[in-house]
């Protein structure tokens, strides 16, 4: 049987030019992405994670650099707070605008930092062997060191919250600063800043000699006539500074009488001195029995006139009025003829009555 062989028509394309293939596996065309194998996924997931992190930690190197930078600029002002050992504080850089002796408000002082802390911090200036000399805060350095006798307790009371400065400031800026910082906080006795303002003349390192002088460059923050009785004053602790053991107790009336009367009288200061010395055991009260006797103020004799004031305005009366800052806020303060007036963001009402009315009685015995 023979078989039969079947013919196929086949159509061929037309000649072209021949066709090029690219070495290697052709993929066939797929609409799904190609899928990455869990290995190279992990791969890719932790480098991309290893270059943020290293990012992060770039940003973090570099706020730590700028904070670092910004802790050194502002530690040289002295804005940073430390805790200073007291032992480590020195006080004799500055001749000290306070009277030596007892403080008779100190008790009040360390009561209050007792029950509420210490609420503005001491200023220290620090020294290259590694101590630290005072600028501001010696009262409250005082107390301290007076908690820490009292009580033992180094833990609570042997470091003292201090904002340190680096040296640079010249004498006679800490001088102000401390003048000033009494001024607004706590007014000095009118002997206790003309004694600063001799100190100030005397001490080598500052450039004035002349005591007057020395008033209007320490005592720029006070009125004219608060300036011209601390001259006053002077007189008056240049002559019998040295025999008096209560000069800060001096009323303002008083001192002015007798500053006048040394002024007129030849003599008089030894004379006052010679009796001062023969008091045996003198109190405050014996004290300023003699300085009234020889300035003429004895019971029934007149006192003695202030020196002479800047004018008020024409047709106005006569007012003061001052400002400052307290941790409450801004305190404006006005005084008149017969009204003394202080307006402060306080509610003076919520005050014990006592200590209110013991406060102001203080105050009012001040500014005789």
């Amino acid at each position: 049987m023979v078989k039969k062989r079947r013919m196929f028509d086949i159509e061929m394309p037309e000649e072209g030019p021949p066709e090029t293939f690219p070495a290697g596996k052709v993929e066939a065309p797929s609409a799904e992405p190609r899928r990455r194998g869990p290995m190279a996924t992990a791969i890719g997931e932790t480098a991309e994670s290893s270059r943020e992190r290293a990012e992060i930690e770039a940003q973090i190197r570099a706020e730590n650099d700028a904070l670092a930078h910004e802790h050194v600029k502002l530690k040289r002002l002295g804005l940073v707070l430390e805790l200073v050992p007291l032992e480590a504080v020195e006080t004799s850089k500055l001749i000290r605008d306070r009277a030596a002796g007892p403080d008779m408000e100190l008790s009040g002082l360390k009561a209050s930092i007792t029950e509420l802390g210490l609420s503005n911090p001491i200023r220290l200036e620090a020294r290259p062997d590694g101590r630290f000399e005072l600028i501001q805060g010696f009262r409250r350095l005082a107390a301290y060191r007076a908690l820490l006798e009292e009580t033992g307790d180094a833990e609570a009371w042997g470091r003292i919250p201090a904002a340190v400065s680096q040296p640079g400031d010249d004498l006679d800026v800490l001088y102000r600063r401390m003048v000033d910082e009494n001024l607004v906080r706590k007014d000095i006795s009118f002997a206790e800043m003309a004694q600063l303002a001799l100190d100030y003349a005397a001490d080598p390192g500052t450039a004035i000699e002349d005591p007057d002088k020395a008033v209007a460059e320490l005592f720029k923050s006070a009125g004219y006539q608060k300036r011209s009785y601390v001259r006053s004053f002077i007189k008056l602790m240049e002559r019998i500074g040295p025999a008096l053991q209560f000069a800060p107790d001096v009323p303002r009336a008083l001192g002015l009488a007798l500053a006048q009367r040394l002024e007129e009288v030849d003599g008089l200061s030894g004379v006052i001195r010679r009796e001062l010395a023969e008091l045996d055991n003198r109190s405050v009260v014996d004290e300023l029995e003699v300085l009234r006797r020889h300035a003429g103020m004895t019971e029934g004799a007149p006192a003695p006139r202030a020196p002479a004031t800047k004018p008020a305005g024409a047709g106005g009366k006569a007012k003061t009025s001052f400002q400052f800052d307290r941790a409450e806020g801004r305190a404006k303060c006005t005084a008149a003829n017969g009204r003394l007036e202080v307006r402060l963001d306080r509610d003076f009402s919520t005050i014990d009555r006592r200590r209110l009315e013991e406060a102001v009685r203080r105050m009012l015995d001040q500014l005789e």
